[in-house]
């Protein structure tokens, strides 16, 4: 049962386009270009291999072979700066950039200076909590705007914070669980928590009575008496082993009883749960069902998004995506990644193959 509403102001926000908007790829050819996979098209955005590069939902941020720090956006690239930026991370919807110490967000194709001295900052799929060294508080942009957080900072960090999708969750320095979630703080807790995991809407705790409780939405559910096991965040769920053994997923606002075993192996990426039951295969949970892959657990697999990809026992590259199963190829395989739901993989020295939604580019 849930035990309280929380207060919050809803925005309608256009971050929400990371919902409809296609992935992409990237990859760098035989003769050192960069490539870009952009629904359904290869794009050319570089003639010399990057110095690093990092592939978002919507956005491919690289510093380039002469150490100029670009972005590929809604089909071109923009370059930001010539040898300034140190560190940067991007996610579905935003890239954060570090030049020296200052921190800068690229939201929608516009950057923006968030603060002149920043010496701490995570970045989530429509968030950035960050420490501003200039008015010192902890602040998060969201939707456009900075939000302060927490006014007051002695001389240490927060006590514990973590960064999800569309939220932040933190023990604050009054000693109180708070969580900042679609522009307001929620008052959580009165008293710190003692362990807590985030994913997209979602918040699993441990509070002060040890008591296991999940904030979903605006709504706070006591799911269980004691602390579990270990549990984990995703996107509106979270998979949990209890105290009493059983492995359990709450989803939809409720608790699903997988079964009486610990997995040992769990993976969450987002909207899939993959796991190890106990008969050792590989089953995966999605939206609701369960779907047996494998009478084995694979040794080398990635989970992300609506998706598990990994190489079975007949050497075969197989995809989980959207409840859907796609022997992709048996081919002798150079390297593969997943992005989000996109499978990129290498044949050779120089064919590429992108796999997405059944379809082969």
């Amino acid at each position: 049962m849930y035990l309280k509403t929380g207060t919050i102001l809803v925005f309608l926000c256009i971050c929400s386009l990371s919902a409809v908007a296609q992935p992409l790829a990237a990859y760098v050819d035989i003769q050192n270009q960069v490539m870009v996979w952009d629904k359904g098209i290869v794009r050319k955005i570089d003639y010399l291999p990057p110095n690093s590069m990092k592939v978002g939902r919507t956005a491919i941020p690289f510093i380039d072979n002469s150490n100029s720090f670009k972005i590929y956006y809604n089909g071109g690239v923009k370059t930001l700066n010539q040898g300034f930026t140190n560190i940067y991370d991007v996610s579905d919807n935003l890239v954060s950039f570090l030049n020296a110490k200052a921190l800068y967000v690229f939201d929608r194709g516009t950057s923006k200076l968030l603060t002149g001295t920043c010496n701490l900052y995570m970045t989530g799929d429509s968030v950035i909590l960050y420490l501003d060294g200039i008015h010192n508080d902890y602040r998060v942009y969201y939707n456009g705007q900075p939000n302060v957080i927490e006014s007051f900072i002695p001389d240490s960090v927060l006590p514990s914070v973590k960064t999800g999708d569309n939220l932040v969750a933190y023990n604050n320095f009054a000693n109180q669980f708070h969580i900042f979630f679609h522009g307001g703080i929620i008052q959580q807790e009165e008293y710190p928590v003692s362990g807590f995991d985030v994913g997209r809407n979602i918040v699993a705790y441990v509070d002060a009575n040890r008591q296991f409780k999940i904030f979903h939405s605006g709504l706070t559910f006591m799911v269980e008496n004691y602390p579990p096991i270990v549990y984990y965040g995703g996107d509106n769920l979270v998979a949990y082993v209890s105290a009493e053994g059983y492995f359990k997923i709450f989803y939809n606002d409720s608790v699903r009883n997988v079964g009486f075993f610990n997995p040992q192996q769990i993976q969450v990426g987002d909207n899939v749960v993959a796991y190890r039951d106990q008969n050792g295969y590989l089953k995966v949970f999605y939206k609701g069902e369960i779907t047996e892959l494998e009478t084995y657990y694979p040794s080398n697999m990635t989970v992300q998004y609506n998706s598990v990809a990994y190489i079975n026992a007949a050497n075969t590259l197989r995809l989980f995506t959207e409840g859907e199963v796609y022997d992709v190829t048996n081919a002798d395989l150079q390297s593969w990644e997943l992005h989000y739901d996109v499978l990129k993989y290498q044949i050779g020295q120089n064919m590429f193959r992108v796999f997405y939604k059944g379809s082969e580019y």
